[in-house]
């Protein structure tokens, strides 16, 4: 490992440390929620400041296989400071089933019913979905249209009649911004005039190179197309925006848009996937176009969202041309089921649910219950909620175990 690997997680632990102290000053708060990848060392930090109370994290993004998190520096440090958390959440199963291989394959951790039995306690893991506020944003659509109203006439009258895709994304190489601008290009080819793509991009971490020199590809790329494809009339395909724009002024676009393509080559959620369906017109709803590999993929399925390899610009192109061709009874159907699956578990029952989960993350057990507690716990045993007495027997046995062997000594 490079020294400058060992100094940018020397200072990784010291920043997590540091939130640690400042947060100590909230002992009286009944719980404590972390959030993303930044900060997963913090629970091991509170907790060697004999924080208490029950403490969560949420990863926002994803969780990598085995033979991926191998390559990241101090993995093992990071997973293992992880099990400090009372729940860890995830944005999807598959991340949650990583995260548990991991343990196994990388510290020989087993788990069983999504709970792992670490020295400090137990650890339940679960996922949670990140959602949206549809209802908000359908009326922030309605909104749009009449506030913006010029600025997307102006957007549809360079159109020519031609049908409106649109990608919202950071500038990020992980957004697949490139492939998306390609697929539309092949499109162009065989089918010229066909489509139209409007790429909101917003600049993103302008200061590392690998960012500022993806940010000019995109540039430089969306330059080719236009001066490839570009009309008799001088029309150009590809509107590229770079500027910040609000949600209102957003989902009018969104609204306008005959198609919406997400295709990050990996995100933990895409909640730019969710907002374009619920700015949708019911009566004559857009087709979204969507990464297999995004985490909004394993709720909005192929009967929904039109999945795609977001590597592959002909599997991208094929999708899009797929979707300004599909039937109006077809379109609204997929919408119907996108809209009735994001309503059913939004941003407000995400932040409720796991809030809730986290409170019986810890359950008091009576003192003459057991023989043996105290295992760093004062009086209290970490089980699952939803443990039998049964079960519980097995977990506290199991940690018996654990830390007679670390003593050298047997337990009664």
């Amino acid at each position: 490992m490079s020294p400058a690997s060992e100094e940018h997680y020397s200072s990784y632990c010291e920043i997590n440390r540091a939130m640690a102290r400042a947060l100590s000053r909230l002992r009286k708060r009944d719980a404590i929620w972390v959030h993303d990848y930044h900060l997963l060392s913090l629970g091991k930090e509170l907790r060697e400041l004999t924080i208490e109370q029950p403490i969560g994290f949420f990863l926002h993004t994803p969780w990598p296989k085995p033979d991926v998190i191998e390559r990241v520096p101090h993995h093992l440090d990071l997973m293992q400071s992880m099990l400090a958390y009372d729940l860890v959440g995830f944005q999807t199963r598959w991340d949650l089933d990583n995260f548990l291989s991991c343990l196994q394959v990388h510290l020989g951790m087993e788990s069983r019913s999504d709970v792992v039995i670490s020295e400090r306690g137990l650890t339940r893991c679960q996922v949670f979905p990140i959602g949206i506020d549809p209802k908000q944003f359908a009326e922030y659509a309605v909104e749009s249209l009449a506030e913006y109203r010029q600025q997307i006439s102006s957007i549809q009258d360079k159109l020519n009649c031609t049908k409106l895709a649109i990608g919202v994304d950071r500038l990020d190489y992980t957004k697949g911004i490139d492939n998306r601008i390609k697929a539309v290009d092949q499109l162009l080819t065989n089918k010229p005039h066909s489509i139209s793509l409007l790429q909101i991009g917003t600049s993103s971490r302008a200061d590392i190179p690998a960012y500022s020199k993806y940010q000019r590809e995109i540039a430089s790329l969306v330059e080719d197309v236009n001066r490839k494809q570009r009309t008799d009339d001088g029309s150009e395909p590809i509107c590229y925006w770079k500027d910040q724009f609000s949600q209102v002024e957003l989902a009018g676009y969104y609204r306008t848009a005959d198609v919406g393509v997400v295709t990050p080559l990996r995100d933990g959620m895409n909640l730019v996937a969710k907002e374009y369906v619920a700015a949708q017109d019911s009566n004559d709803p857009g087709v979204l176009v969507l990464s297999k590999f995004a985490g909004a993929a394993e709720e909005l399925n192929e009967n929904m969202a039109l999945h795609v390899d977001p590597t592959s610009p002909d599997d991208i192109a094929a999708a899009i041309s797929a979707a300004i061709e599909m039937p109006r009874e077809e379109r609204i159907e997929r919408c119907e089921a996108m809209i009735n699956t994001i309503e059913a578990y939004t941003i407000h029952d995400w932040s409720k649910e796991f809030v809730r989960e986290l409170y019986p993350s810890r359950v008091a057990v009576p003192a003459d219950h057991f023989r043996y507690l105290g295992f760093g716990w004062l009086n209290e045993a970490q089980v699952p909620m939803y443990a039998t007495v049964e079960e519980l027997n097995v977990a506290v046995k199991h940690v018996l175990r654990v830390r007679a062997g670390q003593s050298g000594g047997e337990p009664d």
